[in-house]
């Protein structure tokens, strides 16, 4: 990577970031390769090195990177690193913006936020939706939330990393919203681990089954704006698949698993779920209707 010229520097605000992890490294170098002055700093200093070599400041402290600009982005390994990296400088912090774009729940969000507002600090939070290898590019984005003036303000330095989606001034919606996303990933990932298992079961080898369970799974992908909409309106009417017919053909479901050797267990939920929408009256119903059920001001 080229280093920018002294011109481009001088023209892009400084941004310090704490934490130097494969995202948090991800992330230096896209600011420094954008041409922003990039002042680092890393519990164990070594890792600071690749990034020095790349044009970055190292910094001795949190102090000294808190100093040195007035965007602070924090990406560390848990939530409980962040108050105590924070807690060593806060006279330093007044006044700067605090991106923190560690992964942590929507209370903790909320609770450094409360943190920042006594000490005099913009915060934002951040939920990253990429891997380290995305950042900079096309498809990496990221939800932040809290502070509205700080992110305006940033908000271009923020697109370096790839999109800024800002979501609302509550610190803990962009932990909310990047679970939401995950939460899918991962149901939808253990459904498709469980179809590649019965096909293992008998004897299918996984690539003759992945091509047709990727179709399925990207086409029913299709019903979640549908949904989304029976749940803002309250209106869960369906003539695609309701609740009994979907009762009615579980056990199928659960009775191919057994029969091949497969664990059910992650489905027995989803059996009573569909029971007790049964019981509630809701045999007519969308799939929406669950999501209600599951939540618990449903």
């Amino acid at each position: 990577m080229s280093a920018p010229s002294a011109s481009d520097v001088s023209a892009k605000p400084a941004v310090s970031v704490l934490g130097l992890g494969m995202m948090g490294t991800a992330l230096a170098a896209a600011f420094l390769e954008a041409g922003h002055p990039v002042t680092v700093w890393n519990r164990t200093a070594a890792k600071t090195g690749p990034l020095v070599a790349q044009g970055a400041t190292p910094a001795a402290t949190p102090a000294d990177a808190i100093a040195a600009s007035e965007l602070v982005v924090l990406c560390l390994m848990i939530n409980d690193n962040v108050r105590e990296v924070l807690d060593t400088a806060p006279e330093l912090l007044k006044g700067r913006t605090v991106a923190n774009l560690t992964n942590g729940t929507p209370a903790q969000s909320r609770e450094l936020a409360a943190w920042a507002a006594v000490h005099g600090v913009r915060y934002l939070d951040g939920g990253i939706m990429a891997v380290p290898q995305m950042i900079a590019g096309p498809h990496a984005y990221v939800f932040y939330s809290g502070d509205k003036e700080a992110f305006a303000e940033h908000e271009e330095t923020f697109r370096v990393l790839g999109g800024a989606r800002y979501v609302g001034e509550d610190a803990g919606f962009a932990s909310l919203y990047d679970f939401a996303l995950l939460i899918g990933m991962y149901g939808m990932n253990i459904g498709v681990l469980h179809s590649l298992a019965l096909a293992r079961s008998a004897g299918i080898p996984a690539k003759d089954i992945a091509g047709p369970v990727q179709e399925w799974v990207t086409a029913m992908a299709g019903s979640l704006p549908t949904w989304a909409d029976e749940l803002d309106s309250g209106e869960h009417v369906t003539n695609v698949s309701s609740i009994a017919v979907n009762q009615a053909a579980l056990p199928n479901l659960l009775n191919t698993l057994a029969g091949q050797g497969v664990s059910t267990e992650f489905f027995q939920p989803l059996t009573a779920l569909l029971d007790e929408a049964m019981a509630a009256g809701h045999s007519a119903d969308s799939q929406s209707r669950l999501a209600v059920m599951l939540s618990s001001n449903g």
